[in-house]
């Protein structure tokens, strides 16, 4: 593994640290409660996050372009199951991806990106690092979705609770 490696798992390992700040000592009632007038929840996030972590590795162990099941089912941004799953699931997915992303020889090698709806007409290429700067990307934008949620549930907030 390369200098480089150690630096961007570490930050991705650094985000997601400060992304569960915010669903610590609360409940699954809890994790489930809209605080804001969106639709995200402590508990909805953290399953999305677990989920599109594994779509993400799936796209790079794939490198063929194939959109993973599920890739654009909104419904991985509610809560179902208990929190302690989806914080399981989550925790099982960072694992995989830290693994699989250290086991690699170079950063850059490219995959070919799914199709979505967005997508322009011609295939995508992304490089693994273009992939782990993606989640380091989206977990920390869906950190500060979750302090403001858990701020709105309860007044705490991830600056006090850095310990």
């Amino acid at each position: 593994m390369t200098r480089e490696h150690d630096e961007l798992l570490g930050r991705l390992a650094e985000v997601r640290k400060r992304l569960l700040i915010p669903v610590r000592d609360i409940s699954d009632a809890e994790a489930a409660k809209r605080t804001t007038v969106s639709e995200l929840t402590l508990g909805g996030l953290i399953r999305h996050l677990a989920t599109g972590e594994r779509m993400w590795l799936q796209v790079l162990r794939n490198a063929d372009g194939s959109l993973p099941d599920g890739m654009l089912d909104t419904a991985q941004y509610s809560m179902s199951e208990t929190l302690s799953h989806w914080l399981s699931a989550y925790a099982a997915a960072a694992a995989e991806t830290d693994a699989y992303v250290a086991s690699l020889p170079s950063l850059d090698v490219e995959v070919q990106l799914p199709t979505t709806p967005w997508s322009p007409p011609e295939p995508q290429f992304w490089s693994a690092r273009r992939i782990v700067l993606h989640l380091i990307h989206e977990t920390a934008q869906h950190a500060g979705h979750a302090d403001i949620i858990r701020e709105s549930l309860d007044g705490a907030n991830s600056t006090a609770q850095l310990a």
